[in-house]
């Protein structure tokens, strides 16, 4: 199969456009350009653009991965959510996933970390902690360090305190319905109860 024409696309950056007889078109990475040792005029094999297509697939899913984790952090099994959602086969994007985490781009423990302390500062306890990090795919032998990143749970639970009451006393009420938005936010009872107690009449666990 003879290469009819060789150009730059113009719509991505370090893309080359293989055009071969019969009307096919490659788009490969210059990379693969170099590689193949391309020109216009070659005849390659059948298996050659076979070889030329996969090189091509993977390099596209690598560009791609950086594009995304440049963008903003992303755990592996979200990236290669992503990667596959926009193409990609499976072997492609964890390559492209091993390529990211060898260069130090790609960093579980590091995102779980960082989204502990992010949830934690806006008011989170451990249970939504744990939700958020399962619905990001951090892998579960990563949470219990990536939780002890999070705040105090009574300092944090004392800041929601302090905005909702805003030093008001609360009536029975009040305090009822403070307590369930509190272990909605992911606080266990025992955490909750003391902040609670202080503010009045015990109440007790539903």
């Amino acid at each position: 199969m003879r290469i009819e024409k060789l150009e730059k696309s113009n719509s991505q950056q370090g893309r080359v456009l293989v055009h071969l007889e019969g009307g096919d078109l490659l788009r490969i990475t210059e990379e693969e350009l170099l590689r193949f040792d391309l020109y216009t005029g070659l005849d390659i094999s059948p298996e050659d653009v076979v070889k030329l297509k996969k090189c091509a697939a993977q390099s596209e899913a690598r560009t791609r991965a950086a594009g995304m984790i440049a963008a903003r952090p992303l755990s592996r099994k979200e990236l290669q959510k992503r990667l596959c959602g926009k193409g990609a086969q499976e072997e492609d994007a964890a390559a492209a996933a091993d390529w990211l985490e060898e260069i130090g781009a790609l960093d579980d423990l590091a995102y779980a970390k960082m989204l502990v302390r992010r949830y934690s500062e806006t008011g989170y306890g451990a249970a939504r902690l744990r939700d958020e990090l399962f619905r990001r795919g951090v892998p579960r032998e990563l949470w219990d360090e990536a939780l002890a990143e999070a705040i105090d749970p009574g300092e944090a639970i004392a800041r929601i305190v302090a905005s909702r009451t805003k030093g008001a006393p609360l009536d029975e009420k009040g305090r009822k319905r403070l307590a369930d938005y509190l272990l909605r936010r992911g606080f266990s009872w025992n955490e909750v109860k003391p902040a609670i107690s202080a503010l009045g009449a015990d109440i007790e666990e539903e």
